[in-house]
């Protein structure tokens, strides 16, 4: 299992358009059927100026994050560069799941 991880600094004056704006694209990245679910989540640090998210999808398979790449990486990275420009830095990591585990408490 891959996941594509893709964190996001985003700047305070535009922190909630953005929040709105990737609760739209998230559905619009797994709706290229390339991933098998996704999740966002905020990275808890303590900063005035910014705010840092996670977004994490889980690809279906090396091969199927490769045809993303290579299909719709581009045209949906370049929607968010456009709307928001320099106010949201970002960059993308793959993580290869190796193990997974899990407890059930009663």
């Amino acid at each position: 299992m891959i996941i594509y991880n893709v964190t996001l600094n985003i700047d305070k004056s535009i922190s909630k358009e953005w929040l709105e704006w990737v609760k739209e694209h998230i559905p619009q990245v797994l709706a290229t059927g390339k991933f098998k679910e996704a999740k966002l989540t905020k990275v808890l640090v303590d900063d005035d100026e910014s705010d840092t998210y996670s977004v994490q999808y889980r690809a279906h398979s090396r091969e199927a994050l490769n045809s993303y790449y290579d299909e719709h990486a581009e045209r949906l990275k370049q929607d968010g560069l456009q709307r928001f420009g320099d106010k949201v830095l970002s960059f993308r990591t793959e993580l290869e799941v190796v193990d997974e585990y899990s407890v059930t408490i009663n």
